[in-house]
């Protein structure tokens, strides 16, 4: 597993039931996932390289393990559990760090996409070499 992220639980993060609205759950998530995507393939927003091409996400699965309340610190790891010809699984799990225990579990599968074309694309082999160096066994049940 991979370091991704790290927060705190502030107190407008939670409901009215007293702990963190599941909305922030994915916020939470989605911004590891930018650092995994950094890591796992050097995707950047702001560089030339990457000009026109990105990622999707299609599909996001979170699994509601125990409460987080306020003032409680998070850190989230992850990693690629699978790789196939234009889409990729990411498997995540945020910890309660003041308990080590789980909090949630996410699973994204993402596709390589064509901002302009607004399409799939096929991953090249370069990019799914440099995935293998943020490869996990998968965190499914």
């Amino acid at each position: 597993m991979h370091g991704l992220y790290k927060g705190v639980v502030h107190p407008w993060h939670c409901d009215v039931m007293g702990h963190m609205n599941t909305r922030h759950y994915l916020a939470m998530f989605d911004d590891a996932s930018y650092q995994l995507l950094n890591e796992a393939t050097g995707w950047s927003a702001t560089s030339s390289d990457w000009k026109g091409r990105g990622f999707a996400d299609v599909h996001n699965s979170i699994d509601y393990l125990a409460e987080l309340k306020a003032g409680e610190l998070v850190v989230i790891e992850g990693g690629i559990s699978a790789i196939s010809k234009s889409s990729f699984t990411c498997d995540y799990v945020m910890i309660n760090k003041l308990t080590g225990k789980p909090a949630a579990r996410m699973r994204a599968k993402l596709i390589y996409f064509d901002l302009g074309e607004r399409k799939s694309m096929l991953l090249t082999d370069e990019i799914k070499q440099q995935m293998q160096s943020r490869w996990i066994e998968s965190l499914a049940d």
